[in-house]
């Protein structure tokens, strides 16, 4: 899949015969006519050309979801100017652009994502036009066994259109739904949102016609399996699920029902229990933890990390645990990803450092000693105070991340930790050494002098990331072959603990799973105390999803169908004093929520119908408080 995507590039594949406008808004869905369909749909080799369109267009959507983890309060997403006026927009990548990123719906995320929206159905139409085209080569197909491989490609289109209809739902909630060709303006400028459980309900049918349609293993890297449809079917079941318990009140006509929510928990579990005992998936090199070095090291470095980087990580055999993914196609191709530009500062690629860790993350990784919190971080700043580099448990003291989680080595870079400098060709240039607010000197360290680390733009909470950043040369920032993990198998481990602990509470087989991810970042397993109740198990899991799949794109859409945005930033309603962003001197760097009024946090939960389409179509209505 790696070698067609690349070679159709962004191209409008195969012109006619494939691709309608994916960019374009709702109600300007056209298609070209380069190529007459006539003289296309012929063969099983043009379906999978036509699928692999659809690939590419989807892979959009999904491949920059760090983004979206600027909606919580681990990751910040910079912005265009000055980080405490100006919003945070991104300028650039397709869908993603222009979207807020900041966590403040006073700031106005949530209204910002007519990019998003518009290629999002723009997917759907092109996946459309795959499983329309495709079905009627069925009524043609002169084996059985053509048959069986044509029925496969539209279970590959659906999953494919499923995925897009319910990142669509967990935005918006009830959005207008087609599942036939849209060749004009016309056939939709009438079109009306559709219910949230209408739409729900054919997205798992899209779902379970894949899972009975994909081979157990994929064909090809980055093509869709049995595992990767139950995946997706079992974590829509779950978000049905968390709806029906937590409530959705700023979506009208939804009502809770906790009858509904155990039922649907009960089958997510079900599902995701199949996807982890049917197919021999395995974590990342066996869930072995692997070495983490010692504060300051920058060559060892634990298997979390070489999970993530194109050399050790993209899947395949017992090193993968990826469970579906988006390939790339590196140097040369025009189909390489911006892990690195985004994640990186200019000592690695010349890069922009796009996302930064906030400095609460810090304090989320645990002690691999007693496998509980760490005493909280206690921040200093070393310009007034000439102790805190030695002080216990000083931010700016590199002891102090001395036997925490693994995790905490292979996502984030703290004060004096090293790595490895990469220069705007691709080329090793040698290691450096991170200091927070000495940006581009050099630091005598044990007797070696270090350039510092060079950032773009001042980070956030004083950290910035490890996660993702390869520490080899061969590629420019935009040049990575690295495959974006969409579901991966301790997602899926996390996923089955939840779903299972609602209906259940606490069992060994959900408490077996999550150890297992606590293994690999060098934890012990959880105490008692942690799998005594539903609730202290929910939080439990809760910690492993926050650390474990940081700058996944996964933390904004679990605060939204758990109903703790509110907890997770302090917020108390009107008169609330506002959340505070600080770095580890102790400097306040943004600030959120400040004296929000009800309507304010109301938007927090639900995104904005773009006016734009609302302009086109007068029967397309707003979200209650975006009116």
């Amino acid at each position: 899949m790696k070698n067609i995507i690349s070679t159709i590039g962004c191209v409008a594949l195969l012109a006619s015969a494939v691709a309608l406008t994916g960019c374009d808004s709702l109600l300007d869905q056209t298609s070209s006519s380069e190529v007459p369909a006539s003289e296309f749909w012929k063969t099983e080799e043009d379906a999978t050309y036509a699928l692999m369109g659809a690939y590419q267009h989807v892979r959009g959507l999904f491949d920059r979801d760090y983004y979206f983890d600027g909606h919580g309060e681990l990751l910040r997403v910079r912005s265009q100017g000055v980080l405490s006026t100006s919003p945070g927009n991104i300028v650039r990548g397709g869908a993603y652009s222009n979207g807020n990123y900041y966590p403040d719906p006073m700031w106005g995320y949530g209204k910002t994502f007519d990019a998003y929206y518009e290629m999002a159905y723009g997917g759907v139409n092109r996946t459309n036009y795959v499983i329309e085209n495709v079905q009627r080569m069925l009524s043609e197909a002169a084996t059985e066994e053509s048959r069986k491989n044509l029925e496969a490609i539209i279970g590959e289109a659906r999953l494919l259109r499923g995925m897009t209809y319910f990142r669509l739902i967990c935005m918006w909630g009830d959005v207008p739904y087609f599942d036939r060709v849209i060749n004009d303006n016309s056939e939709v400028q009438h079109i009306s949102r559709t219910p949230i459980a209408q739409v729900k309900d054919s997205i798992l049918a899209d779902f379970t016609y894949a899972f009975n349609t994909l081979p157990d293993k994929a064909s090809e890297e980055g093509r869709a399996s049995k595992p990767a449809a139950l995946a997706f079917r079992g974590k829509m079941k779950l978000y049905w699920a968390s709806w029906k318990k937590n409530g959705w009140p700023e979506l009208e006509g939804f009502q809770a029902n906790e009858t509904e929510a155990r039922e649907y928990f009960a089958s997510a579990a079900e599902d995701f229990a199949h996807v982890i005992d049917d197919y021999g998936l395995d974590l990342f090199r066996g869930g072995a933890p692997g070495e983490c070095g010692e504060p300051g090291d920058g060559t060892t470095l634990p298997n979390y990390y070489y999970m993530f980087i194109p050399s050790t990580g993209n899947p395949g055999g017992a090193e993968g645990e990826f469970v579906f993914y988006f390939t790339h196609g590196g140097p040369g191709t025009s189909q390489g990803e911006s892990l690195m530009r985004d994640f990186g500062g200019r000592t690695v690629g010349n890069s922009q450092n796009w996302v930064y860790p906030e400095y609460v993350l810090a304090d989320r990784y645990q002690s691999t000693i007693t496998g509980d919190y760490c005493e909280p971080l206690v921040q200093m700043n070393p310009s007034t105070n000439p102790d805190a580099r030695t002080t216990e448990n000083s931010a700016v003291n590199p002891q102090s991340y001395a036997n925490r989680d693994y995790r905490m080595k292979a996502t984030i870079l703290w004060d004096y930790e090293k790595i490895m400098g990469i220069s705007s060709e691709g080329t090793e240039s040698g290691m450096a050494v991170y200091i927070y607010k000495k940006n581009g000197s050099t630091e005598v360290v044990d007797g070696v002098e270090y350039p510092t680390y060079r950032v773009d733009g001042e980070p956030i909470g004083g950290y910035v990331f490890r996660k993702f950043l390869r520490n080899y040369g061969g590629a420019k920032r935009d040049e990575g072959d690295m495959y974006w993990p969409v579901i991966r198998l301790a997602d899926v481990f996390l996923m089955y603990a939840e779903a299972d602990n609602e209906v259940n509470g606490p069992q060994p087989k959900a408490i077996e799973l999550v150890n297992r991810v606590r293994y690999r970042a060098g934890l012990p397993a959880l105490a008692g105390d942690k799998t005594a109740s539903r609730d202290a198990f929910f939080a439990a899991i809760e910690q492993e999803r926050a650390v474990e799949l940081v700058g996944e794109g996964q933390r904004s859409f679990d605060l939204r169908r758990w109903r703790t945005i509110e907890k997770a930033f302090g917020v108390t309603g009107p008169g609330y004093a506002g959340y505070y962003c600080t770095d580890t001197y102790g400097g306040r760097k943004q600030q959120w929520y400040v004296n929000p009024t009800a309507r304010d946090i109301q938007r927090a939960y639900i995104f904005a119908i773009p006016q734009s389409e609302r302009d086109r179509n007068p029967y397309m209505s707003q979200n209650t408080p975006w009116l």
